[in-house]
């Protein structure tokens, strides 16, 4: 399954939960054509990771996530080599070895007989793939999700140069693998560094930021099902308000969903100022937060 054109990325991602801006369906559907990953970047909570969810979902296709961190390196997201797997196979097949090297005249011989079965010990059979490997050896096309790849090193970040580049890796026990179908690749960033300017040349680049009255609005109803428009209205109003403050952290869409499925949950009706301050602990996350918008209730709630 694939996109038609934009309007269809609309229709597909919609299906699956997830509006979009036009903006967004448009690279997703140039990405889908292009084979080009994505970098996209943009505050905590403002649906890039839900994004590629929502592109797996919508085509029907494996989601595979690598979740970045500091200290992360290749090993850790290629593949890890079993060993102690590989010596219990050696020490299965020792007795085999008698039978490899029967009839060799000279040590040179033997030690030939015994190289031309190094495809016994040194294959696939002891790789335990982590998800770029995955990605790149699926059968069938997949979602690769690089998630916060800011929080990895500027070491990692070179390596996945040429993964992006040729969609292939080397693996010195077993040589190079070329992807056998190109993943759909997704990258997300929340600006804890500034990616290199070669990571963004490989990358269609698109930054998600807080969403517009309208389209958080089409959010909620989408994901709080029965939520009343008066309610839904009062709800988008308030969290843009609080938005607008000095705060460390500013409420994302994340937060508004918490804070609507809260309300539903305590069957509120009318957003008042006394709701606000009894349920604040699903919008802020440090306490000067909170204390400053209490201090500004009167401006954020009517």
């Amino acid at each position: 399954m694939t996109f038609k054109d934009v309007a269809d990325v609309h229709e597909k991602l919609k299906d699956a939960d997830y509006i979009t801006s036009q903006e967004i369906a448009t690279v997703i559907f140039l990405a889908s054509v292009t084979g080009k990953p994505i970098l996209v970047e943009g505050p905590a909570g403002v649906g890039k990771t839900e994004l590629a969810k929502a592109v797996a979902k919508a085509l029907d296709l494996q989601l595979i996530r690598l979740q970045c961190y500091e200290g992360l390196d290749e090993s850790k997201a290629l593949y890890e080599w079993e060993y102690a797997k590989q010596l219990l196979y050696t020490q299965m097949v020792k007795e085999k070895i008698g039978d490899v090297i029967a009839g060799a005249h000279t040590l040179a011989d033997a030690v030939d007989r015994i190289a031309s079965q190094e495809d016994a010990f040194f294959s696939e059979r002891f790789i335990q793939p982590r998800p770029l490997l995955q990605a790149i050896s699926s059968e069938e096309k997949a979602v690769l999700l690089i998630d916060e790849v800011d929080k990895s090193d500027p070491e990692f970040e070179a390596f996945l140069l040429e993964l992006l580049s040729d969609f292939q890796v080397s693996i010195p026990e077993i040589g190079t693998k070329k992807a056998k179908k190109i993943p759909f690749v997704v990258l997300t960033s929340n600006n804890y560094r500034d990616m290199s300017d070669a990571l963004k040349r490989r990358c269609i680049h698109i930054y998600i930021d807080y969403p517009e009255r309208e389209l958080e609005m089409r959010i909620v109803k989408l994901k709080i099902p029965g939520i009343s428009d008066r309610l839904a209205e009062a709800i988008v109003d308030a969290i843009r308000s609080i938005r607008d403050l000095d705060l460390k952290k500013r409420p994302c869409i994340s937060e508004t969903l918490d804070w609507a499925s809260s309300l539903i949950a305590l069957q509120v009706e009318d957003l008042t100022s006394e709701v606000l301050v009894n349920t604040l602990n699903m919008i802020c996350k440090y306490k000067a937060d909170t204390e400053m918008v209490k201090v500004n209730i009167a401006s954020i709630v009517g």
